[in-house]
Parts: C-alpha cells; sequence; structure tokens
C-alpha cells in the first residue's frame, strides 16, 4: 500500500513538472513573439531611403523640380523639413501667376502610409510613373496653370522613433503633436484630452517643425493647402476646433470639390463635413484652421486616406497603414488619382487672383509672421546669402517693437505739453488786468 502511495505521488509531481515546463515554454513563446504588427519593409521606405529617393528624384528632372532642406531648431532640439517645388518652367513670376497649392505628409509619425503617397504623387508629377485612365494631355494643360510644394514628411523626428519601434508616437521628437500646436484656438483641452496624443507645446508655434510650416505658408502664400493624414477615410474642410464649417462662396467651394472627390475616387464612403463635426471630438491649435483663417487659404482640407477599424488600438502599424501589397497599391493609386483631380479642377473652382481679392482687414499678420515669412521668402530666392538675417530676427522685432512703443510714447509726451499749454494761456488770459 505505501509502495504504490509514493509511485502514484511520484507520478503527480512528474506530471506538475511536465505542465510547469510547457508553461514556462509557452510563457517565452508569447514574450517573444509581439503582440502588434511591425512595420512591413517591403512595402513601406525608411525615412532616409524615401528623402533620398526623392532628391534622386528631383535630381533627375530639374526642369520640372527643385528641393530644399530648411531647417530650424531651439532650446537644444533641432528639425529640417525637406520641400519639392514642382513648376513645369522656371520664370520669376511662376509663383504670383499660378495657382499654388501646398501639400504636407507624414505630420504624424506613425502614419506612414502619407509619405508613401508623396513619393508616388512626385513620381507620377515627374513622369517616370503614370495613372491608369488619366488623360495626360489635359492633365498637362492643368500642371502648365500650377506651381506645387510638397513636403513629403514633416515630422522626421517622430517618424525616426517609429522605425525605432515606437510604432504608436505621433507626436515630433519632443513629444508635441504638430497638428495642435498652430495658434488658432491654441491650447485648449476636451473633457477628454490625452496628453500623449494631443500635448500641444508650451505655447503655440513652440515647436520648429511648426514654425518652418508657418513661414513657408506665408511665403508661398497658397490657394490650396492639404494636409494628408491616415486613421480613416475622411474628406475634411474646417473647422477642426468647432462643430461648423464657414459660411459664403468659400465653404460651398471647397464642399463641391469635396463631393466630387468622394463620389469619383472615394465611391461615397468617405466622411465630408469639417473636422470637429464629423469625428466626435474637437481639436485645438490645427494646421488646417491656422491656414483657413490666419493664412487665408481659400481652400483649406485635411485628408484622412486609410483606416483599419477592426485593428486594435494597441496594433498602431497596422490601425494606420496597409500591410499587404494590394491594399498598399490600391490606396496609392486611388489617392494619387485623387490629388491629380484636384490638379485638374481647381483652375475651374478658383480665379487665380482670388487671394489678391482679400480685403486688407482679413489679411493682418503679426508682425513676427510678417517678418518671419519675408525672410523666409528673401532665403528661398537668394539662398544661404540670406540666413545671416535670421541670426538678426529676433532682434529686428525688437528693434521695431522698441521704434512703436517710442513714438507712442513720444506722441503722448507732444500731446500732453500741447494740452498744458492751452491749459496754461487759459489761466493767464482769465487773470485781471
Amino acid at each position: 500500500m505505501g509502495g504504490s502511495f509514493l509511485l502514484f505521488s511520484s507520478f503527480l509531481l512528474s506530471i506538475f513538472a511536465c505542465l510547469r515546463s510547457f508553461s514556462l515554454v509557452y510563457a517565452d513563446a508569447n514574450l517573444t513573439q509581439p503582440s502588434f504588427t511591425p512595420i512591413n519593409r517591403d512595402l513601406y521606405h525608411s525615412s532616409n531611403d524615401l528623402i533620398e529617393q526623392i532628391k534622386s528624384l528631383v535630381h533627375r528632372h530639374p526642369d520640372k523640380f527643385t528641393v530644399e532642406t530648411i531647417k530650424a531648431g531651439n532650446k537644444g532640439y533641432g528639425a529640417e523639413i525637406t520641400v519639392v517645388t514642382y513648376c513645369r518652367s522656371r520664370k520669376e513670376s511662376d509663383e504670383r501667376s499660378k495657382f499654388r497649392i501646398l501639400l504636407s505628409f507624414g505630420q504624424h509619425g506613425r502614419e506612414l502610409i502619407t509619405s508613401e503617397l508623396a513619393l508616388r504623387i512626385l513620381s507620377i508629377l515627374s513622369e517616370e510613373q503614370f495613372l491608369t485612365k488619366m488623360d495626360r494631355a489635359s492633365i498637362n494643360s492643368a500642371l502648365d496653370n500650377l506651381v506645387i510644394k510638397v513636403v513629403p514628411m514633416e515630422n522626421l523626428n517622430g517618424r525616426k522613433l517609429v522605425e525605432a519601434g515606437d510604432l504608436c508616437e505621433r507626436r515630433n521628437g519632443r513629444g508635441v503633436d504638430l497638428n495642435r500646436n498652430w495658434s488658432v484656438d491654441w491650447g485648449k483641452k476636451e473633457k477628454d484630452y490625452d496628453p500623449y496624443e494631443e500635448n500641444p507645446g508650451s505655447a503655440a508655434f513652440s515647436e520648429p517643425e511648426t514654425q518652418i510650416m508657418r513661414k513657408l505658408a506665408i511665403s508661398f502664400d497658397p490657394h490650396l493647402w492639404v494636409n494628408v493624414h491616415s486613421g480613416m477615410e475622411a474628406l475634411f474642410m474646417p473647422y477642426d476646433h468647432k462643430n461648423t464649417t464657414p459660411d459664403g462662396l468659400p465653404s460651398q467651394q471647397m464642399r463641391l470639390l469635396l463631393e466630387e472627390l468622394n463620389k469619383v475616387h472615394c465611391h461615397k464612403r468617405c466622411m465630408i463635413g469639417s473636422g470637429g463635426g464629423s469625428v466626435g471630438y474637437l481639436a485645438h491649435g490645427t494646421a488646417t484652421d491656422y491656414m483657413y483663417d490666419v493664412a487665408r487659404v481659400p481652400m483649406a482640407f485635411t485628408f484622412e486616406i486609410y483606416g483599419d477599424d477592426t485593428a486594435s488600438t494597441k496594433d498602431c502599424f497596422k490601425m494606420f497603414n496597409p500591410v499587404d501589397h494590394t491594399t498598399f497599391k490600391g490606396v496609392v493609386n486611388d489617392w494619387s488619382a485623387a490629388f491629380f483631380t484636384i490638379f485638374k479642377l481647381l483652375p475651374h473652382q478658383l480665379d487665380v487672383h482670388t487671394k489678391a481679392a482679400v480685403s486688407n482687414l482679413e489679411k493682418w499678420v503679426s508682425i513676427d509672421e510678417y517678418l518671419d515669412g519675408y525672410l523666409m521668402g528673401r532665403r528661398n530666392r537668394y539662398g544661404k546669402k540670406m540666413e545671416v538675417l535670421e541670426v538678426g530676427m529676433q532682434e529686428l522685432r525688437t528693434y521695431f517693437r522698441l521704434f512703436l512703443l517710442s513714438s507712442v510714447l513720444l506722441l503722448f509726451m507732444f500731446c500732453s505739453r500741447i494740452s498744458k499749454s492751452k491749459g496754461g494761456r487759459q489761466i493767464v488770459s482769465a487773470m485781471p488786468l
């Protein structure tokens, strides 16, 4: 009896040991197997490779493209943004006489698909790639009237964090959401505010990336702005910070264009309307609201080009980017076609002098914005020779403010003296002789 009990006990111990070993092996397997989808390196370029491919493309087509890298920094943090300009001729007056389009991609680091779309659009503009069912003659006719500036990767530092493994990172290299760092309604926090997702920075335009984009917008003065994102399929117009769209003809023109794009390219599945009224939450300090309200861009949009609503909220790469070749190819082809429809329709939607028709009262900008835009434009035209002006930009602003303050004080002192003189003469004349 005792021997049987010992035998049975040894048997149980053996089973427990096997189960424990199995559980440890299973746990180790789970630890080595990530629960998120990694970046598909066969579909997506690295940030460095993508920028290099774009620069090589520009180098092969100097008759169509120019490229520049703009750098800025503060408080020990630096950023750089590559800007590609497409123009079919090199006349000095082109940027003023043609329709001007400013496109920004990759504002959020985790949205890799947007920068791939930028590369695809530039490849089609170069005529190294083509869209199916595209009438090249009519497109070329439309492109003759356009100057297009493309920012393929606005948030390079944030993108590098994503490539290093932080696949859910949307902010820049020091944790600020670049699409909350603009001045329109900056800093307001909703009840569901998430500091990780929506950190607006220490002040409006505190970030070098946003400063560069603001200067670019002021100096270029576009007729159309599109900020390209992923996370859903949508075509948004202002406003993001409130649940309304603008009034009047500009709003009607924007909606007509979006409805055409939704019908032709989205197959009527894209959400249309104001960002604040359509998404389900309000966003404050966004680029598109600034472009429309301050920079006075007649058509200002935010496009959301892809989203997988079946993905886990922690599986960020899959949520924001296509993970298979067929879907990837469909997204870049469909949305490239949508942008070329915009290029074709814009001259019919707007008059080239629309920007000039905006009243002076509506065009007021701060002295900081004016000087930043002026110096950016001068540097774009004359290159590195103008960089010395940027060194003294803060001093120039300071001297200008001191001049205004001195003028006001002198005027006040002059008026006070006149007032006292008049008062003195009245007292003297009232004295008995």
